[in-house]
């Protein structure tokens, strides 16, 4: 399988210069530990996260002695921006690790091992189209259990291409997570609702596709109380 076959392509992304405090919000709202950033022509600039936003919110200004030793004039200027920036572009990780549609799947297990991280930017000409994480490699893995070094077929990829593009602008979507693992024409549903209305929909949803034999239901429902958190 390759990154195009399982990766998040509902991907929520952050202008680079959205106030932190709009950053963080957002981060809230969609439930999601972390964002893209991108330029006003939507290439890829980098990546916000809640440890970036942690970083600035305590952070002082202050130094350990020994770390001014072994850092320059330019290291102290960028952690001075890092913790006091306002702008996402000014706090942002700017060295992000990004794969192709076309990387297989199990190179980018090894990636995400390699550089212990939790997820990947996929990228078309500078842009982002989806998000690998380690999630999406499991619910893979499920969707086709021993056969997961095999390409989908071309009816499979149709068939889940056209099941992401139905859902994405639905305003009953609570969660931007929806990942669908299409195999043999049988749909698997992973990610996050809010409730069994929404659930049922997204079943209905897939069910209405053309060449979907069966939809398998691995939604979970996140918890009441940390609902709008």
């Amino acid at each position: 399988m390759l990154a195009k076959d399982i990766m998040t392509t509902n991907v929520i992304t952050v202008a680079s210069d959205l106030p932190v405090e709009d950053v963080a919000e957002l981060l809230l709202a969609r439930n999601i530990s972390g964002a893209p950033v991108v330029d006003a022509t939507g290439r890829l600039v980098g990546v916000i996260s809640e440890g970036d936003l942690i970083h600035r919110a305590e952070g002082d200004g202050r130094r350990s002695w020994w770390l001014s030793l072994l850092s320059n004039e330019v290291d102290r200027a960028r952690e001075y921006i890092k913790s006091h920036g306002h702008k996402a572009e000014d706090v942002m990780t700017r060295d992000v690790v990004t794969v192709a549609e076309d990387s297989p799947a199990g190179e980018i297990a090894r990636l995400l091992e390699r550089r212990r991280i939790k997820r990947v930017p996929v990228l078309r000409d500078g842009k982002v189209v989806g998000i690998v994480s380690r999630a999406n490699l499991l619910h893979g893995l499920a969707a086709h259990k021993d056969r997961i070094s095999i390409a989908p077929s071309p009816d499979d990829r149709t068939i889940r291409k056209e099941i992401m593009a139905l859902v994405e602008h639905e305003d009953w979507v609570t969660h931007g997570s929806l990942n669908v693992m299409v195999a043999d024409g049988v749909v698997e549903l992973w990610g996050w609702v809010e409730s069994d209305e929404e659930r049922k929909a997204l079943k209905v949803a897939a069910e209405g596709v053309a060449g979907v034999r069966e939809v398998q239901d691995h939604l979970a429902t996140i918890a009441p109380y940390l609902r709008g958190a």
